[in-house]
Parts: C-alpha cells; structure tokens; sequence
C-alpha cells in the first residue's frame, strides 16, 4: 500500500473525527479536503462514509457507562426501555427519508450554491438560538425525553442530510428549540448518531461491496483508527464545552467555511458534486 495514501488516509480521518460531532457539516469538510488531496473516486466515497464507524466508536467508549446501564436494565427498567425506545424512534425518519428520497437529494442538492447557504443559514440559526429564541429547556437530560420528544429531533436530524447542514448541527440545535437543554441535546444527538451512522455506514458498504477489495483494508484501517482517535477526543472536549459555553463561535466558523465553498467553487478549486 502507498503510505502517500496512508497518509491521505489519516487526514480524512481526522477530518472526519473531529467533524462528525461539531456543528459544522463533516460532509462538506470531507469534500473539500477529499478535492485537495485527490480523493475523488467511487472508492474514496465508501471511504469517507466508512470511517464514520471510527466515529461512532468513540462515542461508544465516552458513554459506555451510559450503554451498558441501558443495555443491562432492557429486561427489568422501565426508564432503560424508555431511553432505547427513544433512540429508536428518532432513528426511524432519516431511516425512512435515507431509503426513499436521500438519492434525489444527492443528486439535486449536492452543488456549492446549496452546501453553501447550508453553512451561513445554519449560521445565523445558531446566532438566532442563541441570541435568546432558544425556550426555557423544559427536558434536562435524556431520561426526561418523551418519546414525542424524541420523534421530533429526530424529524429534525433529516435536516442534516441536505449537504452542509451538519447532522449534529441541526439535532443539537432543533433540540435546543423543542424545549432540550444543551446538555440533553448534546448528548441525545451523540446517542442518535449511533444506528444512524452505522446504518448508512453498512449501507454503503454492502452496496459499493463490489467497488472494494483486501488491498483497500490498510487505507480503511488507517482512517478508521485515526478517526476514533480524533472522534474520541472532540467528543470528550464537546462535552466540557457546551457545560459553560454557548455554539456561537461555531457559527461564524460556519460563516467563514460557507464562504470558502463558494471561492472555491467559483475558481474551479474544488469539484462540488457528487
């Protein structure tokens, strides 16, 4: 294998861990780095979705604790129930969305103008959320999710599939709107992402199997490890962040990437379709 290819390999990993969980689109992130480093091809995009799992795992490690609490009650705790119902019914819409209308959204929607205004209208939510629309937060934590509450974040979350939009993003934020504190957002976006990254993670994989082969296991290796790694880090540092701070500098980062999209686009730099 080509360590200038490993290499390649490890900057979409840390592209992508450090990403995935911040609300700033790891999508449009792994584009424009993907362009520059000339990973362009059918392969290099079951990569990109690939390495989710990396992602994915840290957040396994960070709320282990948490899951296995979940797991180990399922049979005798009401609240346990509750909490995997939850997660599981605001996984079902972007399941739903993701099998029926995800591939005309690529296909119409993955262009700079949209990636763009995804970015600086995301922006300027987050300045309106937390310039005080933002309503008292009547749901502390994740325990005190109805599952109403969950289905609406999840309504949300398909939100995240029109490129630039950012996952996290839009279910950190809509649930800051439906009434969750950023704490209870924060980490039921986390938990969220779980079935859903894996499934579009596994979807990919199986439908693009034909695509891969044994000689693509040490880039795949080398992005999943470095993902996980930078994932683990971001998550944990996420979690200390948002206890004291507010999503406002993630805004203007927005701003400022939005614009980046657009120059380069315009100048030809980056080739923003799919």
């Amino acid at each position: 294998m080509d360590a200038i290819l490993l290499i390649k390999a490890a900057v979409m990993g840390i592209v992508e861990g450090l990403t995935e969980f911040l609300p700033i689109s790891s999508t449009g992130h792994l584009i424009l780095t993907g362009s520059l480093l000339g990973m362009t091809d059918a392969k290099s995009k079951v990569f990109d979705i690939a390495i989710q799992s990396g992602a994915i795992l840290a957040v396994f490690i960070v709320y282990w604790a948490r899951i296995r609490e979940a797991l180990s009650g399922l049979a005798s705790s009401p609240a346990q129930r509750r909490f995997v119902a939850n997660i599981a019914i605001g996984f079902i819409p972007a399941g739903v969305v993701g099998l029926t209308v995800y591939k005309a959204i690529k296909a119409h929607l993955f262009n700079a103008p949209v990636v763009a205004g995804a970015f600086i209208v995301g922006a300027l939510i987050i300045l309106w959320v937390e310039k005080g629309a933002q309503p008292v937060a009547r749901v502390q934590s994740v325990d005190d999710m109805t599952p109403l509450d969950a289905l609406k974040v999840g309504l949300v979350q398909c939100l995240g599939m029109i490129p630039g939009t950012s996952r996290s993003g839009a279910t950190i934020i809509g649930g800051m709107l439906l009434g969750l504190s950023r704490k209870a957002a924060t980490d039921f976006s986390f938990f969220l992402a779980i079935p859903t990254l894996i499934s579009a993670g596994g979807y990919s994989l199986w439908k693009e199997r034909h695509a891969l082969s044994m000689a693509d296991f040490p880039m795949f290796a080398v992005g999943f490890v470095v993902s996980f790694l930078a994932a683990w880090a971001c998550v944990r540092w996420l979690l200390r962040y948002v206890s004291s701070h507010t999503f406002v500098p993630f805004a203007w980062y927005r701003i400022a990437f939005g614009l980046v999209v657009l120059a380069t686009w315009a100048t030809g730099t980056v080739v923003w379709a799919d």
